[in-house]
């Protein structure tokens, strides 16, 4: 039985320690502070469709909840420094979902998370692809940076308009994928021709940046107002791999608790657990979180495409099923 040793190759291991003082470099140069964050925390992530680790602590809690949440994110702890005055900061670190493991997902992750005050989604888009190219360069690639709607991606390439199509003839744009239609809404048909029609043909050595997504998948960007109304969003591909999502952030408390009591309402419809809402960050945005943008992006999946694997395994010392 071999099932002790490493999953990746030491080569990987160690480019995976040059990425990460690269990282580190990247920001020291610009003046962005690296902070950590808790790991565990009283409250949860609501998003409907990102699934968290619970435990229970067994010591002393002066009346607080035992039940504690590995963070999916350190977003919320972020965004409370950033509403104390820390400035610009980023946090490298390790992050949990549940139920994520296979070819391309590990139940935990190194993710790589930061925010830049007074700068929306156009800019932090601009940069994150600066810091792609500089991890690129280790391997002696570059990927040049291009741009597109998200409306403009579903019509130039499916020659489908994503906002004014009826859901039957998302469905029907699906064509020989084959997927169960209970309980399906329309973002969920819109994401499945993105992951099953358009994903799959990005340009493997291509870098695209799909901005401006419909307000019904805001999450906690901002939505400008227009006709349609657009969440201002940003997903990253270094070819066929999503590496990065990134928000002009959504500064109204009363705006992301409806967002956060949408998103208990849908889980709950579901039957699936629900998770506490982060009062402390609801506090801090009513404080004053001041404008900015700020992205995460995914360390494994960059080196994923770095080393040209389709497998997560090829760059974790333990993949999940020999940790």
């Amino acid at each position: 039985m071999n099932d002790w040793r490493p999953t990746a190759t030491f080569q990987a291991l160690q480019l995976r320690a040059r990425l990460n003082a690269g990282i580190r470099d990247f920001f020291s140069n610009r003046g962005v502070l690296e902070v950590e964050t808790p790991v565990l925390s009283r409250a949860g992530n609501t998003d409907p469709n990102i699934a968290s680790f619970a435990l229970e602590f067994s010591g002393r809690t002066d009346g607080a909840p035992r039940t504690r949440w590995l963070r999916t994110s350190p977003e919320f702890a972020l965004k409370r420094m950033l509403a104390a005055g820390i400035g610009d900061c980023y946090e490298l670190g390790r992050v949990f979902r549940d139920g994520e493991a296979g070819g391309r997902h590990n139940p935990e992750f190194t993710m790589l998370e930061w925010y830049r005050l007074g700068w929306d989604h156009q800019q932090l888009i601009d940069e994150t692809g600066e810091l792609i190219n500089a991890a690129l360069a280790l391997v002696d690639r570059r990927a040049p940076l291009v741009r597109i709607a998200w409306r403009d991606l579903y019509r130039q390439r499916l020659a489908l308009d994503p906002i004014t199509a009826s859901d039957a003839e998302l469905q029907q744009a699906l064509g020989a994928v084959r997927i169960d239609p209970e309980g399906l809404t329309r973002d969920d048909w819109l994401d499945l021709l993105l992951t099953h029609r358009l994903q799959p043909h990005f340009p493997a050595d291509g870098l695209l940046a799909v901005f401006d997504y419909p307000a019904s998948q805001a999450a906690l960007a901002r939505v400008r107002p227009g006709d349609p109304p657009l969440a201002e969003r940003f997903e990253l591909y270094l070819g066929p791999l999503e590496v990065a999502n990134g928000y002009h952030e959504l500064l109204d408390a009363d705006e992301q608790r409806t967002r956060f009591e949408r998103d208990l309402a849908v889980r709950e419809g579901r039957g699936a657990p629900r998770p506490p809402i982060d009062e402390r960050l609801l506090g801090a945005m009513q404080s004053g979180l001041p404008a900015c943008a700020g992205v995460a992006l995914g360390v494994d999946r960059l080196l994923m495409a770095m080393l040209g694997t389709s497998r997560i395994a090829d760059v974790l010392a333990f993949a999940f099923d020999r940790a």
